[in-house]
């Protein structure tokens, strides 16, 4: 299994990255290239799936770039680790909900690392934690397929501000606020991205 090991260490424009995706995609098609995670940043940014609505952008002055991606809308900028897949399909078992379920266990099983215990949800996808009581998210996840090849992927609020989100209605939940792993827990996350890597790589190799 090669898979491509990329880590942006300056923030990467999105349209950009989708690109850089897009033709990662075309290349795997063409089996000229290999399968990539990708750990980066993005400036701020708010992006919306194919099936967000209009009604979730509260703050009308904000500027939206559509994407391709399933889900609705979201927020991405700094302090924010996002972490991009470009993984075939057709290597592997042919099943979208698998593969979600692979990005779940994965980034559940590395904040299990730092102490914070999470979980995902069936009916709102992402990842979430018990904190004082009420359930907040601290995962987003999104993806697109192209003949059995996945891209895009999640994202992880680490100490990003929130404020932005209160611009949206986040992935068109009303009732369940956004929050920061730093929020939660005041602790160094360096070492996030290399516990996101490992545990991606071993996951999608069961």
């Amino acid at each position: 299994m090669n898979i491509e090991i990329k880590k942006s260490i300056k923030p990467v424009n999105y349209l950009d990255a989708l690109k850089t995706l897009e033709e990662r995609v075309d290349k795997i098609i063409k089996n000229e290239a290999n399968e990539l995670i990708w750990i980066l940043e993005h400036p701020s940014t708010f992006t919306a799936g194919t099936s967000y609505s209009e009604s979730e952008v509260l703050d009308k002055s904000i500027n939206i770039i559509k994407t391709s991606r399933g889900g609705k809308i979201t927020w991405h900028g700094p302090g924010q680790l996002v972490c991009y897949l470009v993984i075939n399909l057709n290597k592997r078992k042919k099943d979208i909900r698998k593969f979600i379920n692979i990005i779940e266990e994965s980034i559940i099983d590395s904040l299990k690392i730092f102490g914070l215990k999470t979980y995902s949800d069936r009916k709102n996808i992402g990842i979430w934690t018990n904190y004082k009581n009420q359930e907040k998210k601290i995962a987003a996840i999104g993806i697109k397929v192209k003949k059995w090849i996945t891209y895009h992927g999640f994202s992880i609020n680490i100490n990003n501000s929130t404020s932005n989100y209160k611009k949206i209605i986040p992935c068109g939940i009303k009732d369940k606020p956004v929050t920061t792993l730093k929020n939660i827990y005041k602790q160094s996350y360096n070492k996030l991205p290399e516990e996101l890597i490992k545990n991606l790589i071993i996951n999608l190799k069961n």
